[in-house]
């Protein structure tokens, strides 16, 4: 019987020493448990953090040095030998990979075992691995104290080749470390309240565990980085194709969990899958012959290209509602956010917002006050002369269902000032210092009271251009940036936000009568569904066959297409090969 323990384990980014200590931390506790583990596994990038971008080479290091602190670590604790699954950045032949260690610390037996080097480094997305780190070229299985293992990392673990070379190689468990950001609000996912690509794991997983007779164990980074959430969902899967154990989501754990390296040999002889492609694996690489490589096409006809046709795909999707999301995960997933981002990782107690009376801003004191308490959310009303009564009274609504502590600082005097020294006579221009006086305010305020300002704009608002440059979008947090405006509305009924608020017409509140929609001429629910397709890739021909008008459609492109400068830092004139954002890069929270 071989006992695992799985740490979804939450490092402190770009600090190494803390972490190591925390890892200590996870080893005890592992050393404690009534069964102690034979292997504790650690995730991908487990003592740095995962998104460091050129922070990279500040933390990588030999897997000598990395197993001599891990060592000393395990020395001090006075813990008996265990075996050490962890991922990191590793310093190689002058090289930079990010990789996973195969250790056993303590006794007779102790040293490295093995180092993978992760083969498939994504460049979609989020990722930029390429950019920082060099492919490995290999996979291997090896021996341990308990039998033959073999790792992977991440996305090696999507590629189904890797997990095939590392069965053929005798691996009876192929361990997994990942650094997952978690994506999908989409309601209906087995397990309750978890993110759509965690279900992509597990068949993941149980696939591979099945097809090739072996346990597979995969080990997940759990914290936010920059507004990217790992979650967790650490599993373990069975050679049957049965999932065995999986941690819970959003919160570091210890998993524990015996395999029975028996099952092996009992699901090889029911299902003889590996067995079957040994035998047909050299007539199969021939297939991948010189001419097959190439695209030789000399025997065949090559077709005609014809004009490509609208993608019947979108129909098939459009049945579904695309913006469809489990409202108690997007309150968890947001919750954590906050808790994360605001104290774990920028060091504040306490937040303020501005309470405009919208349902935008009472969705974010309601976040606020469940991830941090009342008492540390402190809401702030800023009217000016023409604001509507109704935002004051609505605000208050917020405050009192919260029990929020609150100021009210009107904002009429200074704004009158700067339109009068400046001669600003543009409803534009005026709104455009109303919403710069109230950011001033805020971060006033926040200086005060060290409390971190969290923004309020939603994902429609953003992408239309409709807020004030360095206004609106100036709190360094924002949780609800990412959620289309129905969205909004959405968790605001999930959270009791009064119906009042969530009802009402949307608006900026700058001029008397003024709505959103109003002012961009479509309904919040068709510029939501029209974003989602843009930005899905779909072109604006493909999108009418949905059914929307093509006025409207225009309407929301040009608005998207026009501002993308309002969501970029200022053009800076790069003349270096140490300009900032560009060659110099360190992600916001390192």
């Amino acid at each position: 019987m071989l006992r695992l323990a799985l740490a979804q384990f939450r490092p402190t980014k770009g600090a190494w020493a803390e972490t190591l200590a925390d890892a200590g931390r996870v080893l005890r506790e592992a050393a404690a448990l009534p069964a102690p583990p034979d292997v504790v596994v650690f995730p991908e990038s487990a003592l740095s953090g995962y998104f460091l971008e050129g922070g990279v080479r500040d933390v990588a290091r030999t897997a000598p040095a990395l197993f001599d602190e891990l060592a000393a670590v395990h020395r001090d604790a006075g813990l008996a030998p265990v075996d050490v699954v962890i991922g990191f950045y590793e310093t190689w032949r002058n090289r930079l990979h990010n990789s996973a260690l195969y250790a056993t610390l303590g006794g007779p037996e102790a040293g490295i075992r093995h180092v993978h080097r992760k083969v498939f480094l994504p460049t979609y997305g989020v990722f930029d691995e390429e950019r920082f780190v060099e492919a490995g070229r290999e996979v291997r299985a090896f021996d341990t104290r308990w039998g033959r293992a073999a790792m992977l990392v991440c996305e090696d673990a999507w590629h189904s080749l890797l997990p095939t070379i590392a069965a053929l190689d005798g691996a009876q468990v192929i361990f997994v470390v990942s650094a997952t950001p978690a994506r999908g609000l989409t309601p209906g996912g087995d397990g309750g309240a978890r993110p759509a690509n965690l279900e992509r794991w597990e068949r993941l997983a149980t696939g591979a565990a099945a097809e090739h007779g072996c346990f597979v164990a995969v080990a997940q980074l759990v914290g936010f980085e920059g507004g990217k959430g790992f979650v967790g969902g650490s599993l373990v899967a069975g050679p049957d194709g049965e999932l065995l154990a999986r941690a819970d989501v959003f919160e570091p754990a210890l998993l524990p969990v015996e395999l029975d390296l028996g099952a092996i040999t009992r699901a090889r002889a029911d299902a003889p899958f590996l067995a079957d492609l040994e035998i047909k694996l050299p007539h199969l690489l021939e297939s991948l012959g010189p001419d097959r490589r190439t695209g030789d096409f000399t025997e065949v006809e090559r077709p005609q290209r014809r004009p490509e046709a609208p993608r019947p795909g979108i129909i098939h999707a459009a049945r579904r509602d695309p913006l469809a999301m489990d409202p108690a995960l997007a309150r968890r997933w947001l919750v954590e956010f906050i808790r994360d981002e605001v104290g774990r990782r920028r060091g504040f107690g306490k937040v303020v917002l501005g309470l405009s009376g919208g349902v935008d801003s009472a969705v974010v004191a309601y976040l606020a006050a469940e991830a941090l308490g009342r008492e540390n959310v402190i809401a702030v009303r800023m009217p000016y002369r023409t604001s509507s009564p109704e935002s004051l009274t609505h605000a208050a609504l917020v405050i009192d269902a919260l029990g929020l502590d609150h100021r009210t600082v009107d904002i009429t005097g200074p704004v009158d000032a700067v339109v009068a020294a400046v001669g600003s006579g543009s409803p534009a221009r005026k709104g455009n210092v109303m919403a710069r006086t109230r950011m001033i305010v805020l971060f006033d305020l926040s200086a005060e009271l060290a409390a971190l300002p969290l923004g309020t704009g939603n994902k429609t608002e953003r992408l239309m251009g409709y807020f004030t440059w360095h206004a609106d979008d100036s709190p360094p947090v924002n949780p609800i940036g990412d959620l289309f405006k129905t969205q909004v509305w959405a968790l605001a009924r999930h959270l009791g936000v009064p119906g009042v608020i969530v009802e009402k017409p949307a608006s900026a509140d700058l001029i008397h009568g003024q709505t959103d929609e109003g002012d961009f001429g479509v309904k919040y629910a068709t510029a939501d569904l029209v974003l989602h397709w843009l930005l899905s890739g779909y072109t604006p021909e493909e999108v009418a066959l949905l059914g929307f008008p093509a006025r409207e459609i225009e309407l929301v492109r040009k608005r998207l297409d026009g501002t993308h400068w309002k969501r970029r830092l200022p053009t800076v004139a790069m003349v270096s090969q140490t300009a900032i954002g560009e060659y110099y890069l360190r992600p916001v929270d390192y």
